[in-house]
């Protein structure tokens, strides 16, 4: 069509004749090509085919308004194909919004964005990326594999390959020696850039999904075929440059093709940044990742540790089978799981970058390796603050009850036990999954952090106490005590938490067992309140074992002597520990609250401990908060 285009042309527009009769031919041969593609349902290759007649119509005439009546035909017959024609709807979804339907009609695309980010900045290394996972990988997304292969440098390498193929085809047309050579010229490098462009686009959903071929790079014969002889025929053309070009009166339609040309391959670049380097880690944490889950095959994780050095979750199997393997499952709703149809929660999700080696190691460790084997180096063991010897006796406590119970050190924050029941099994996950997610006991929640309770009597004593003196406060001074022990302030954690209610819910103010726990740690620690830690260390290959800094900052709740004597207050006869018991109501469910810690004169280490039971038993909330302190106290 480029070739017939410009010799008519050519031949036709000397003749001065008005440009209705000269197009009018054109019009008919070209429209019986479209509809013809249209009916073979190859809307891809319709709309290169009508996107070069208006660029070389527009070449040759110089008329504006041939593109903008072009443009204005295109969105009409798109808007056609999207009410009446299926697959142009199915595509145009999938393009809008693909994370509806990731894996449905959206597949590809979500796959081909997932593989563009695994590839990051230097690619996988040839041959160890994963693009079999995108379908049709050797035609249609070719561009997905080889940037998953070569990473954002090579991709940038093959636009600017394309970037070369425009330049020299666009010099080459212009120092054409006639009008036939010319406008073919333009034509051929036309076509490549737009096709380029139109496939790179959908790869990075820049464009809609067409389904053609990337010139030279696609697998098919015929596309090369015809990438070839089209190559050809411009090195042809070239070598007349030692003729006098053509008179070109007017040159700025060349330029602005060239300008346009040049602009779809740089909004390209920068879409495959914005994937590879941008939204490529939340990609790659991504449950349909399948490159994660063969990689965690292969790579072993780090394990995750008790204060001890005792194993809370290792890995299962050899090189090429590693599965995870959950050795204390009693805390699942705090550590979590990592699953390759689930994703990851809890502590497993996030700390992953430590447990799969993308932090912690060397650089140079982790180019090596992604170099060398394509994938990351083995992950780094964590160590957490749970004492699995009281996490072991909290857990066997609170077997057929549901609540939580969190232990803390009051100095340093460190969270000794954190039991949230009823809990479940990561083991099975593959098969009682989808029974975890529907129970209407909720096991999957930690409710140590993400349960919201309402406090009742709890605050007015000791907390209001400490502040007033008394245990009575209007609504007013009740934001002051609210503030003054950090309920307003999300706990800042390597867990997900719920987010504080604002003072201006003051009239259904709820606050989370670790929450509770944090307050209560002034009456330990003369008024302090610490940033709360769980994960405490990561060992590291070249510096050992190095520890993670707390992500919170402490507080100031109140003068040491205030502090003091409102735990005095609550002192047990002939103990070394204060408590308080407390109940809520909330419409027709009951809450039974159980705080505690050592005393203020106490000589070792301050703890606090929190019990929440959904339900109103006193005794066994006093129970369970009474033994696990003494337990803690005297280790």
């Amino acid at each position: 069509m480029i070739a017939f285009l410009s010799a008519y042309l050519a031949d036709k527009l000397p003749s001065r004749l008005r440009t209705i009769h000269i197009l009018y031919p054109t019009i008919i041969l070209s429209g019986i090509v479209i509809l013809l593609l249209v009916v073979q349902r190859d809307l891809g290759t319709a709309s290169i085919f009508t996107a070069l007649y208006a660029i070389i119509i527009y070449l040759a005439t110089g008329r504006k308004r041939i593109l903008f009546i072009s443009l204005f035909l295109l969105a009409l017959v798109g808007v056609a194909g999207y009410s009446f024609v299926g697959i142009v709807h199915a595509r145009v979804a999938s393009w809008l919004n693909p994370w509806d339907d990731p894996s449905g009609s959206s597949y590809q695309i979500i796959q081909s964005l997932i593989a563009i980010a695994n590839g990051g900045i230097i690619g996988r290394g040839p041959g160890l990326g994963s693009p079999g996972f995108i379908p049709v990988a050797i035609s249609d997304f070719i561009y997905a594999a080889i940037a998953e292969e070569t990473g954002l440098f090579g991709t940038l390498g093959l636009l600017a390959i394309i970037g070369v193929i425009i330049t020299r085809g666009l010099r080459a047309a212009l120092r054409a020696p006639d009008l036939f050579r010319r406008i073919l010229a333009a034509g051929i490098t036309a076509y490549f850039g737009f096709q380029t462009i139109l496939i790179v686009g959908g790869n990075l959903r820049l464009l809609p999904l067409t389904g053609v071929t990337l010139p030279f790079v696609s697998y098919g014969g015929s596309s090369l075929l015809t990438s070839f002889v089209a190559l050809l025929i411009l090195l042809n053309i070239s070598n007349h440059l030692d003729i006098d070009p053509a008179p070109l009166p007017k040159p700025q339609p060349y330029l602005l093709l060239g300008l346009f040309l040049f602009a779809g391959l740089f909004a390209s670049a920068l879409a495959n940044g914005w994937w590879s380097v941008v939204r490529g880690p939340d990609l790659l944490t991504r449950s349909d990742n399948q490159r994660r889950i063969i990689e965690e095959r292969y790579v072993s994780r780090g394990l995750l540790l008790d204060s001890t050095n005792s194993i809370i979750n290792n890995n299962d199997g050899e090189i090429g089978t590693y599965s995870r393997n959950y050795k204390y499952v009693d805390l699942a709703p705090v550590t979590g799981y990592t699953d390759p149809i689930y994703g990851q929660a809890g502590l497993e999700a996030s700390l992953d970058d430590y447990l799969r080696g993308v932090k912690g190691n060397p650089t140079g460790s982790l180019l090596w390796s992604n170099l060398l084997y394509g994938t990351n180096p083995e992950g780094l063991h964590v160590r957490l603050s749970i004492d699995l010897y009281l996490q072991n006796r909290t857990d066997e406590m609170m077997v057929g009850s549901r609540g939580a119970v969190v232990l803390l050190n009051a100095k340093s924050g460190e969270i000794l036990v954190m039991s949230s029941h009823p809990t479940f099994n990561p083991n099975h996950l593959a098969e009682s999954g989808a029974k975890f997610l529907t129970d209407p006991n909720k096991p999957l929640i930690n409710r140590a952090t993400l349960g919201q309770y309402p406090t009742g009597s709890t605050i007015m004593e000791p907390f209001v106490q400490a502040l007033t003196g008394n245990s009575s406060a209007n609504e007013t001074f009740m934001v002051n005590v609210y503030k003054a022990f950090g309920f307003y302030q999300t706990p800042q954690i390597q867990l997900p938490t719920a987010p504080a209610h604002s003072e201006d819910d003051i009239a259904i103010m709820r606050v989370s067992p670790l929450q509770m726990a944090l307050a209560s740690t002034v009456f330990s620690n003369h008024g302090l309140i610490p940033a709360p830690r769980i994960a405490m260390a990561v060992n590291t290959p070249s510096e050992g074992w190095i520890s993670l800094p707390a992500l919170g900052m402490p507080i100031e709740a109140l003068q040491a002597p205030a502090a003091d004597e409102a735990a005095s207050s609550y002192l047990v006869e002939n103990q070394t520990y204060w408590q308080h018991i407390g109940h809520a109501q909330e419409d027709r469910s009951s809450f039974t609250w159980f705080i505690g810690g050592t005393s203020p004169n106490w000589q070792a280490t301050p703890l606090v401990i929190v019990v929440l039971l959904e339900e109103d038993d006193l005794r066994l909330a006093q129970r369970i908060g009474q033994e696990l302190l003494v337990d803690a106290m005297n280790p």
